[in-house]
């Protein structure tokens, strides 16, 4: 570490590396058991090389890789040390999007994994639901009615999908709905382009769109998590259909 000896080449021997993916995943864990309070101090890095009975260079590669994954990164000076982090969500969305373009996820696959998704986001959105989601709820249909209203086609519809995730309370469900409603929209927004569909088409799209979501909305707010379920499922089937 800089102003703690002469400087060390970076770890690139495969059992070094290895030992440092080991102990990234020991700090991982340290971090979980201990609440992952961000801003807490694991340990200066002398006190964590002496528990980790690692060398220095290879505490050094285990640190660039929990402040890869934003789990904690290293504080110098006083008082210093590895200090816990916070990820930040849009990153590993990013991350998670990249890797699905990359594997070429189908349409097909997309469907069913998003479908999946947001069919229990549904169920567990209209159980959770109180006066305050339901006030987010109606705010994401007036913005959306304004953006359509502007023109704006793209990108008008993630912010519905993405208040029905947040309210069904379950993280998993918030990061992969937004995920995949991403990706969708990006393919769709892809085909449209390269189709030359006019902005007449994608006008009418964003509206039928949008008349779906007021109709889901609805089935939630009216306690009809059966419903909404259904009419998610066609209003998912229809953006299908649009390629």
């Amino acid at each position: 570490m800089a102003g703690e000896g002469s400087v060390e080449p970076a770890v690139t021997d495969k059992p070094n590396q290895r030992l440092a993916e080991k102990v990234a995943e020991q700090i991982e864990k340290d971090i979980i058991s201990g609440g992952w309070v961000t801003g807490s101090v694991l340990g200066s890095a002398s006190e964590l090389i002496e528990r980790y009975s690692v060398s220095r260079a290879v505490f050094r590669e285990a640190v660039r890789l929990v402040e890869y994954q934003q789990m904690a990164t290293m504080r110098r000076g006083p008082g210093g040390g590895l200090v816990v982090t916070e990820p930040d969500p849009g990153v590993v969305r990013n991350a998670a999007r990249v890797y699905l373009r990359h594997a070429e996820v189908t349409r097909e696959q997309l469907f069913e994994a998003r479908t999946a998704l947001e069919l229990a986001g549904i169920v567990q959105a209209t159980e959770n639901l109180t006066e305050s989601g339901i006030v987010l709820l109606k705010d994401a249909l007036r913005v959306e009615e304004k953006f359509i209203e502007q023109g704006v086609t793209r990108g008008h519809a993630r912010n519905l999908h993405r208040v029905i995730a947040e309210l069904a309370e379950n993280p998993a469900i918030t990061l992969f709905v937004e995920v995949l409603t991403q990706l969708d929209q990006e393919i769709v927004q892809q085909e449209w382009d390269t189709g030359g569909a006019d902005s007449e088409g994608q006008h009418e799209a964003a509206v039928e769109s949008h008349e779906a979501h007021r109709a889901i909305v609805a089935a939630i707010i009216a306690g009809d998590a059966p419903l909404g379920q259904y009419r998610m499922r066609r209003h998912l089937q229809a953006i299908a259909r649009l390629l």
